[in-house]
């Protein structure tokens, strides 16, 4: 099957299941309501990840024949779907959708998902854990892979359009990246994954009519990781795993500074807060619109430097890194700085 047709099936899909998932998301009370962190002036559905879920796994069945790790991705995916569904309904306990999240990363182990064998070829060096009575480091790798990036997508959908948006970009270039070296397994999926957040988005941009909820950004995060390492880029070796950590650099970049900031309040990491990257950007006087295009341009800009660096041109993607980074970390600090000095203030 052609690459089109695989982007186009999830795409009409994806247009046609949106808006029967809007009418379940008010059947069964999966509603978002405005205020506190959330931004939406309305209540809006949230149950737009069935859409995505079904779009993509729909393109998956008519183009692909399905293998023991499809099937693993397929289980694994079906389960963080539904944990997802239930936590847009009922917002389960963070602990108890961690614990689902980390058994959902199990299930791609026991279908032969694993980081047993990781290659350094810049410095020549080769891991096999295996071979060194060291096979559960590996399984605890791809553990950790799976939740984190899980997470990371979870924790940039504040804004309309822009979870959707991040992950159309982050499946396009791991299309680039697979198709490169004839991963042609891999190519399809993101190219599914492409066309079931594309078709979404045209109901979730600025103003989102629905919003995906868990459902959705677990699900995304947990295809982008699963497979970066079901065999995708392979033959790239650790530059597979190297590849979407940067193409998502921006979403990683706001995850470990909530990471930071929570901490250092004494809170929760998993405490919801409005001091994610996005929220500054509002803060500072943007428009939803204008803040999800400028996000989309600096998660564009991580992935070029992505792509630079797989060519060769280490120079031009460093510096493209830095210089995105560095803007990211000036938003992040410069209101941190600010609230820092206001805590103070309020407890003199």
């Amino acid at each position: 099957m052609s690459y089109a047709l695989t982007f186009i099936i999830a795409l009409i899909f994806a247009v046609v299941a949106t808006p029967l998932s809007m009418k379940l998301g008010r059947r069964w009370g999966a509603i978002a309501y405005p205020g506190g962190r959330h931004v939406h002036k309305k209540p809006i559905p949230r149950l737009g990840g069935i859409a995505i879920y079904a779009a993509f796994w729909i393109a998956v069945i008519f183009t692909r024949n399905w293998d023991t790790q499809i099937w693993g991705l397929f289980v694994g995916s079906t389960l963080i779907m539904v944990v997802g569904v239930w936590d847009d309904i009922r917002e389960i306990r963070p602990i108890v959708k961690l614990g689902w999240q980390i058994a959902a990363a199990i299930v791609l182990v026991y279908f032969g998902f694993s980081m047993n064998q990781l290659s350094l070829p810049i410095i020549g060096v080769d891991l096999n854990f295996e071979s060194r009575g060291l096979g559960w480091l590996g399984i605890l790798l791809a553990v950790f892979w799976i939740v984190g990036l899980v997470n990371t997508v979870n924790i940039s959908d504040g804004l309309d359009g822009l979870a959707a948006g991040i992950c159309f970009e982050a499946a396009l270039l791991l299309f680039w990246s697979a198709n490169r070296i004839n991963q042609f397994s891999g190519a399809h999926l993101t190219l599914a994954l492409a066309g079931a957040a594309l078709g979404f988005l045209f109901f979730n941009f600025h103003p989102a009519r629905v919003f995906m909820g868990d459902s959705g950004s677990m699900f995304l995060g947990y295809i982008i990781g699963g497979i970066s390492i079901m065999g995708l880029l392979k033959t790239a070796t650790i530059l597979g795993l190297v590849f979407p950590l940067i193409v998502l650099g921006m979403p990683l970049t706001d995850l470990t500074f909530a990471i930071i900031r929570r901490k250092l309040r004494g809170q929760s990491i998993a405490e919801a807060d409005r001091g994610h990257l996005h929220h500054r950007l509002l803060d500072a006087g943007l428009s939803q619109r204008q803040a999800v295009l400028l996000l989309y341009g600096m998660s564009a800009c991580f992935g070029i430097a992505a792509v630079l660096g797989a060519l060769g041109s280490w120079i031009w993607a460093a510096t493209l890194l830095i210089a995105d980074f560095a803007l990211l970390v000036t938003i992040l600090l410069r209101r941190t700085a600010i609230l820092s000095v206001m805590s103070r203030k309020q407890s003199k």
